[in-house]
């Protein structure tokens, strides 16, 4: 499997601060990558490096080019929404879709207005008049017609009622991903981008805690619901995370064979966002 990004030992300090600390990971191509972490983790950090907007230390190949080296050439295959999707307040639908179309070489104009059509975005409205889900479905539309090899997502839905951020994640599967593509999202709504990973990396204080692909979780980890009477045979077992849930404890383990459980309650694979919490504390 090609590479798309490769970082080792990406590191990236302000003053005594590392926002990223011998961080790394890689990214293969047809991919879908969930980069998350609390706020201040270093996601955006990460991704600066990646577009070339941020010098770092360590080595990384974006597409197979060194990003603040060769950072024009990269970009041509490369779309990105940043947390905070900007776009010119004054001008009108209609005028920034011609002006994208008319300044980047691989944007597909057709495209683009067959999604708007979809939306409830007026062609005839100035950007200041939309609300901020349909700016942010604006910048989709814009971004999912270029025909780009990677896709960079940073926190897309932030800020979004629940019917715009599902909207979001399903049109970006139907219009924008297949074999050909691969996207990286950073985010730290993790139960929203689940369904959608291949890969995930979980990030703390710029160190990276996991990372693992998504057919491999239920391998590598399980969730046992135990009553009480068999909470502390179970806790020998050294899990690393426990909740109490309605009368019973659910405890997750790493490395356990389901086998050596199996008799004293429920075993499931635990969701990404129990997991991100078991990581995270």
């Amino acid at each position: 499997m090609d590479a798309m990004i490769c970082a080792k030992g990406l590191t990236k300090s302000y003053g005594t601060k590392f926002a990223l600390n011998n961080f790394s990971f890689t990214l293969g191509a047809g991919r879908i990558m969930g980069l998350i972490g609390p706020n201040g983790a270093g996601k955006t950090t990460a991704l600066r490096c990646l577009m070339g907007m941020a010098s770092y230390q360590g080595n990384l190949a974006v597409l197979g080019r060194n990003p603040q080296h060769e950072r024009m050439a990269m970009l041509k295959d490369i779309a990105y929404i940043a947390d905070t999707a900007i776009l010119p307040n004054w001008m009108t639908v209609a005028q920034l879709v011609e002006y994208t179309s008319g300044v980047h070489p691989k944007f597909d104009l057709a495209k683009a207005n067959c999604f708007l059509k979809q939306t409830e975005i007026k062609r005839h409205s100035k950007i200041s008049e939309l609300s901020k889900g349909m700016v942010t479905q604006l910048h989709l539309a814009l971004t999912i017609s270029i025909d780009a090899k990677l896709l960079v997502l940073d926190e897309p839905t932030i800020g979004l009622d629940i019917l715009y951020r599902k909207q979001f994640y399903e049109q970006l599967l139907n219009d924008y991903f297949d074999e050909s593509k691969t996207i990286l999202i950073t985010t730290h709504q993790v139960e929203e981008v689940e369904h959608l990973l291949t890969d995930l990396v979980f990030i703390k204080n710029g160190n990276a805690l996991m990372n693992i692909e998504m057919e491999a979780l239920e391998s590598q980890f399980l969730e046992l619901r135990v009553s009480d009477s068999n909470l502390e045979h179970v806790r020998k077992f050294k899990p690393i995370h426990e909740r109490k849930n309605l009368g019973s404890h659910n405890l997750i383990f790493e490395g356990v064979a389901a086998s050596e459980l199996v008799d004293f309650g429920h075993i499931s694979t635990p969701s990404v966002a129990d997991l991100f919490v078991a990581k995270m504390s």
